[in-house]
């Protein structure tokens, strides 16, 4: 090995991405939605793109296509354009209807179809329509209550702070330690000035809110005219967490309380509410658009479709095609317009090589997945992404990209694409069982037990393997904590002992 310092030359192979195969993955991995805004932008953009009138194809349909061919026998091969700079003639279309009158200046952008602008309406107000009406905020809230009581303005300021510091996303709890909102944390008038506006704060509605911690926001939801208030602050303030761990015994050891009256008082434990701003979070709606189609063929077989009635269909235009021609053009135009083009024609190609793609998948999928259109979810099958890409002969990024963000709308109702890839084991039969159906029969299990002896994970894998799923101990653990489901002393029922 050399060290020195100075110029020398060597050979390397790298493999580098060409502009056109990224924007070909990027527009494979856009949701329809998402391709009409890459396309409207693309058009904005780019002014040689023009879009192909849907009614002129219904109306003409077979009689262009005939009216065409005849005009091609007639005059001969079309002349192509080719890029000086470029080996690869296929970028650009055919030039043709070159008596079409041509604009009187250069820079004409094509005017929008009618039918054009009505889309562009169209969905501007369907947009409109799907925008949830904000709602009033915790904050504003608490504002409007404060203003209707009779405070001094230093108090009414410091209340006012408070409100604003809350967590509404946390449930409406004040995380900061009230030094942190006076300006001089060693004032005690000014702490007691915090003190007393978090305590008007602390009576308003909803009833828990500025609480610091779950401990004070039950305690602020009780009334001494609660029939149960005795035992309901005696079970917040000194057994919340053996409530928790199902810790009933110790509770009756230490209070004398029998076990009826323990979980008793733990039901109407359970009409508090441990997050009271949660209403004041606004939750955003999903608008789902499918990309595919499902329908059942004459031969009983699922076939698929991609949307493309509302993705607009692009075509070059024959005006700025000929100007590349032109005589008067000079080579700053000329330049200009190759761009242009070669940029328009990926495109183009892009959106049907993503059309095209996204059909191939979805169909390997649907082919695959049959049985849940028929019966459900419950009858899914273990599919990796890996299976779809050695059917369809592509690479198993591609699959990932086909499916990202993509739904497809079926007889039995719009799933995820993705959601049809799911992992899974073989069962005592030899058959292949996905998690999500494992997941179904542990619930059904756990549903079905004597809650005063429910069943340990041991139990549960043993009732798993006689229902013909063979699964460890392990998994049946992480799979009943990822659904929320308590250990067996958690879900013990003391009251049936």
């Amino acid at each position: 090995m050399r060290f020195s310092l100075g110029q020398f030359t060597s050979q390397k192979q790298i493999q580098k991405l060409a502009p056109r195969m990224i924007q070909s993955m990027e527009i494979l991995q856009l949701p329809v939605l998402e391709l009409q805004e890459r396309i409207d932008q693309e058009m904005t953009e780019n002014p040689v793109l023009e879009e192909i009138e849907v009614e002129q194809e219904e109306l003409e349909g077979a009689e262009a296509l005939q009216a065409a061919e005849q005009s091609a026998e007639s005059e001969g091969e079309s002349e192509l354009i080719v890029d000086e700079d470029s080996n690869n003639a296929d970028d650009f279309e055919r030039l043709d209807d070159l008596d079409q009158e041509i604009p009187d200046y250069f820079d004409e952008q094509p005017r929008l179809s009618v039918n054009r602008v009505q889309e562009f309406s169209d969905r501007y107000h369907d947009t409109m329509a799907n925008i949830s009406q904000r709602g009033i905020t915790l904050y504003d809230h608490l504002l409007l209550q404060l203003r209707e009581l009779d405070l001094p303005v230093e108090l009414l300021t410091m209340a006012e702070r408070i409100a604003s510091s809350l967590d509404a996303e946390g449930g409406g709890y004040l995380k900061l330690p009230l030094e942190s909102l006076i300006r001089n944390d060693l004032d005690e008038q000014q702490l007691a000035i915090a003190q007393q506006a978090l305590d008007v704060v602390q009576q308003l509605d909803p009833p828990g809110v500025a609480a610091r911690n779950l401990e004070e926001c039950l305690l602020l939801q009780l009334s001494v005219e609660d029939p149960f208030y005795r035992e309901l602050h005696l079970l917040i303030t000194n057994h919340l967490e053996d409530l928790e761990h199902n810790r009933l015994p110790l509770i009756q050891k230490q209070t004398g309380m029998s076990i009826e009256d323990i979980q008793l008082i733990w039901e109407e434990l359970r009409q508090l509410n441990p997050k009271p701003a949660a209403s004041f979070v606004e939750k955003p709606v999903m608008s789902v658009v499918p990309d595919l189609f499902v329908h059942r063929d004459d031969d009983g077989r699922y076939v698929v479709t991609v949307e493309e009635r509302d993705i607009p269909q692009l075509c070059i235009s024959n005006y700025y095609r000929r100007r590349l021609k032109a005589a008067d053009a000079n080579k700053e135009e000329k330049d200009f317009l190759r761009r242009k083009l070669n940029g328009a024609q990926w495109l183009i190609e892009a959106i049907q090589q993503r059309q095209a793609t996204l059909l191939k998948v979805s169909q390997a999928i649907v082919d695959h997945q049959y049985r849940v259109i028929d019966d459900g979810l419950e009858a899914i099958v273990p599919l990796k992404m890996q299976q779809i890409a050695d059917t369809v002969s592509v690479h198993v990024t591609t699959v990932s990209r086909a499916v990202d963000d993509k739904w497809i709308q079926t007889p039995r109702g719009i799933f995820p694409l993705r959601g049809f890839f799911v992992g899974g084991t073989t069962g005592e039969d030899g058959e292949d069982v996905a998690w999500d159906n494992i997941r179904t029969k542990l619930q059904e299990i756990i549903d079905q037990e004597d809650k005063a002896k429910p069943h340990s994970d041991d139990e549960l894998v043993r009732r798993l393997k006689a229902a013909g799923l063979s699964v460890a101990r392990r998994t049946v653990t992480k799979y009943r904590k990822k659904m929320g489901i308590p250990s067996s002393r958690q879900r013990k029922d003391w009251g049936k002992v």
